[in-house]
């Protein structure tokens, strides 16, 4: 009952704001309607099953698999077995299948293969920044001035796909486990740090695919990229709704099988050797793990049959309006609310309270990472209107984000760049991203150059919102400490997480 009053928190709002806009200024037709409706059904229940499967399954094991291999005490064996999981789990992520559709100057295995060796060596790079106490803000610093370059040789038509790969392939299976393994990862070392070194590992793997794309940009020097719009679904009755969404059930149970499977086999490769769970709990993780597999089901059939089609229109008819501007607060209202409806979301926002014991509450983060994403909307839907190109945006956006993890305490730095993959997931690519494609196709603009973005955008801005709440978090937490001890002298750059009573 928690999950699905969590699920219906999240997903009432952006159901009513679609049927307001459907039933005042941009009218849809009625099937499509229809199906919206039954996949908002769909993914409530989907965001039900897979919450509670990765509270059961995913994030226990994502922990332990951290600590068994932090102990092995073996750089070596780390890095490797790093390397491989996120190779492994990379290949299996579904939408990393979409993005090499959408890129038809390079061949699918090609593209496959170097992201999935990106996301390997970056997340074995964010594996051993743990282990070997690396600072993460330098380490951040640096990747990102090497993205910005290698983007100069990247043709304008591609630049924009580039920078979305990054949210598109930390998907919800692969986002809950890592972020656990994070955690598992840090809990054997036991300095003051450990809660800080704990995030980051989303934020390093969602680099390898971006600098993977560039690079493959550079070498095949594709001049165009293509977009497959989702077929619309019309329907007449309740029976054409009903084999319109069960058409699509078993393509996409195929899939989440495929993406399970790689975390099953290392499951039972690991229970293998360390025998680390009694029977109990071996049963528990199976039963999570038949949660995570029908909710993820359930969420990709609701946001593709359901949702993507009514992104489609609504960005359509908004465009085609005389009040063009109405995209601008319309998108802001939009991606205030459906950062909520991301699935790994509420995983992120649970742990970073869990592991601040309550001092960053799963609410805080919630309205931070709303305020984010409602910017990025904003602006992608202004680059829509405008062209303005995408680098005038992540240029300053980043050197903004990266100056201030200088500032902010350590654990802010980590949660932000984590947020800012996990924020851009399914909903943001099955909803947003056809709306700005809908509304670039009314307004007669480059598809790649100004509605491809987005994603990208969306896991810009949330690193710049959670860092202002890492400074706002210190400035409160030093004149509380100086209110309380006068006499004794506080440094300013201590990143110790204390819990803050009031009055």
């Amino acid at each position: 009952m928690e999950k699905l009053r969590e699920a219906l928190v999240a997903v009432l709002p952006i159901i009513v704001i679609v049927l307001f806009l459907c039933f005042s200024v941009a009218p849809i037709s009625p099937s499509i309607l229809l199906c919206f409706l039954i996949g908002a059904v769909l993914l409530i229940l989907g965001m039900m099953f897979f919450t509670l499967g990765a509270e059961l399954a995913m994030s226990p094991m994502g922990e332990k698999v951290g600590t068994c291999m932090t102990k092995s005490k073996k750089v070596s064996v780390i890095v490797s077995l790093s390397f491989l999981l996120g190779f492994i789990i990379t290949v299996s992520e579904p939408d990393l299948q979409v993005l090499s559709n959408q890129v038809p100057s390079i061949p699918n295995a090609a593209l496959i293969a170097a992201v999935a060796v990106g996301v390997g060596i970056f997340l074995a790079l964010a594996v051993l920044r743990i282990v070997l106490k690396i600072d993460l803000s330098l380490l951040l610093i640096g990747l990102y001035v090497l993205l910005l370059a290698v983007s100069f040789f990247v043709p304008r038509e591609f630049l924009s796909v580039a920078f979305d790969s990054g949210g598109v392939t930390t998907g919800p299976i692969t986002v809950p486990f890592i972020m656990a393994m994070g955690v598992g990862l840090s809990s054997v070392r036991g300095d003051k740090e450990a809660s800080s070194d704990s995030f980051g590992l989303v934020a390093l793997s969602s680099v390898g695919p971006i600098l993977a794309v560039l690079l493959l940009g550079c070498f095949y020097n594709p001049q165009e990229a293509a977009y497959a719009a989702g077929e619309l679904v019309e329907v007449d009755t309740m029976r054409d709704v009903a084999k319109a969404f069960a058409f699509q059930l078993p393509p996409y149970m195929k899939e989440v099988f495929i993406a399970i499977a790689p975390i099953l086999v290392m499951y039972g490769v690991f229970q293998g050797i360390t025998r680390r769970y009694q029977h109990r709990q071996k049963l528990r993780i199976a039963v999570g793990f038949g949660y995570t597999a029908v909710g993820l089901v359930l969420f990709l059939c609701g946001v593709n049959v359901g949702f993507a089609p009514v992104g489609t229109q609504l960005g359509y008819q908004l465009a085609g309006t005389d009040k063009k501007w109405l995209l601008i607060p319309i998108g802001m209202l939009i991606g205030y609310f459906i950062v909520k409806a991301e699935p790994a979301i509420q995983i992120l926002n649970h742990q970073v309270q869990s592991v601040t014991n309550g001092t960053v509450s799963a609410s805080a983060m919630n309205r931070c990472l709303s305020v984010g994403v409602s910017v990025s909307v904003g602006l992608a839907m202004l680059r829509v209107l405008t062209g303005l190109p995408i680098p005038y945006i992540v240029i300053p956006g980043y050197f903004l984000a990266l100056t201030l993890s200088r500032f902010v305490p350590k654990i802010f730095v980590g949660i932000a760049f984590d947020s800012g993959g996990v924020a851009s997931g399914p909903m943001t690519s099955t909803f947003l991203l056809p709306l700005c494609i809908g509304a670039c196709g009314s307004l007669g603009g480059n598809v790649m150059t100004d509605a491809f973005g987005a994603i990208a955008l969306v896991a810009l801005t949330p690193l710049i919102a959670v860092q202002i709440m890492g400074l706002q978090y210190k400035f409160k937490l030093g004149k509380v400490q100086r209110c309380a001890l006068p006499a004794q002298i506080i440094p300013e750059d201590s990143d110790e997480i204390v819990e803050i009573e009031e009055d």
